[in-house]
């Protein structure tokens, strides 16, 4: 069997209509998108067409959308550019405890240069309780910054309703829409996002660019200084094939969207329910229902998530034991412990992310394969021998 590719939300394989679309933009599209010549012009055309495209998938307008490096960088450029250019009103930011690192890590930054950050806690199943939003906003609340599902267990949030409370105060909402955004609808009007980011290679664009949408009118300091590029919020020579990628690569996820889910869904269910029922001591982390169509994220006892990773890249199936910004590193995940999940059961984490190409026969080869390796390492394991003592 050929290699399976199950570690799509660390990178979506490009689409091949997206990579005809960056090809022809690469031969076609050299000119620079500032100049008033004629191959300035075309290259300015090709990056409205798919400013437009990007912003049809969440339901935004064209000039809303900034294009950016990654999601990452969205992110970054949302919660750096709100809080500074909205401090004198206050110095207040409220997030959640499962953010990804590009948010939380930002928030660090802006604590030592002076502002107060709050992050709310999850239940089990990574869910957040809008009420306890509610709860932290204060008078010198500016920005409150919550992911719409999360990239690592895949729990989807109530993020409408957080949005609804947060602009009954007036307050600045930015959503990391990094994870959910071409796999499930987003629509920044429902949310009432002033600030949604997006990146191209979750739903087979390319990698390298994303995206960051901010409402009309809303105040964000720049990202990048130096010339008049994307309403002059982030300065710098488009990258044009990028750019084009993800506009058609945006297209089709909005075109293709139910039909992927459908197509999807029920793999993640037959992995998840062999799973269960051939390997003891296995528990699913995130919400049973309310989760990522294409998320399966695993905590097994007695093993090394690390180690079942090895040898499942052995038999040729490619897994993350996390997020993919984490995944050298020996920590156990910061979301897992959120959830209340014991340090020694986080370490045997497992996260299945499937994707538009995967199939049944797929399925059926990791439910084959699975169970002899954990039953192999729990073999090595002097704690798993303890245990049936």
């Amino acid at each position: 069997m050929d290699k399976i590719y199950l570690d799509h939300i660390s990178c979506t394989p490009t689409h091949h209509s997206v990579i005809e679309a960056m090809v022809d933009s690469i031969k076609n599209c050299y000119g620079n998108p500032s100049n008033l010549h004629h191959f300035g012009q075309t290259a300015n055309k090709v990056v409205r067409t798919a400013r437009g495209e990007v912003a049809s998938l969440i339901g935004a307008k064209a000039e809303e959308i900034i294009f950016t490096s990654s999601g990452s960088e969205a992110n970054n450029f949302a919660i750096k550019g709100l809080a500074m250019a909205n401090q004198k009103k206050g110095k207040h930011i409220i997030s959640s405890e499962i953010e990804h690192f590009s948010v939380l890590n930002p928030l660090k930054r802006l604590e030592k240069m002076g502002f107060e950050v709050t992050h709310i806690p999850v239940d089990r199943y990574g869910m957040i309780d809008p009420d306890e939003v509610a709860k932290a906003i204060t008078p010198e609340t500016i920005l409150v910054s919550i992911m719409h599902a999360n990239n690592e267990i895949g729990t989807i949030e109530p993020i409408e309703e957080i949005g609804k409370i947060v602009k009954e105060h007036g307050i600045i909402f930015h959503v990391d829409a990094v994870a959910s955004a071409g796999c499930i609808p987003v629509d920044v009007n429902k949310m009432m996002a002033d600030a949604l980011s997006l990146a191209s290679n979750q739903f087979y664009g390319p990698p390298g660019v994303g995206a960051l949408y901010l409402r009309e009118k809303t105040r964000i300091v720049p990202f990048i200084e130096g010339g008049i590029q994307e309403g002059g919020r982030r300065a710098g020579t488009e990258n044009i094939p990028g750019i084009v990628g993800m506009g058609k690569a945006a297209e089709l996820a909005k075109r293709e969207m139910d039909k992927r889910k459908g197509a999807i869904e029920p793999l993640r269910d037959k992995l998840l329910n062999g799973l269960m029922s051939s390997v003891d001591h296995i528990y699913l982390n995130g919400h049973p229902e309310k989760r990522l169509p294409n998320n399966v994220n695993i905590s097994v006892e007695y093993v090394e998530g690390e180690s079942i990773l090895l040898f499942l890249d052995m038999k040729g199936i490619a897994v993350s034991s996390g997020s993919a910004c984490t995944s050298r590193s020996l920590k156990s995940s910061h979301v897992l412990s959120a959830i209340g999940v014991d340090d020694a059961v986080a370490q045997g984490s497992i996260l299945f992310s499937l994707g538009i190409d995967n199939s049944e026969e797929h399925i059926e080869y990791v439910l084959e394969t699975l169970p002899p390796i954990i039953k192999r390492l729990r073999e090595m394991s002097p704690l798993y021998e303890d245990s049936q003592a």
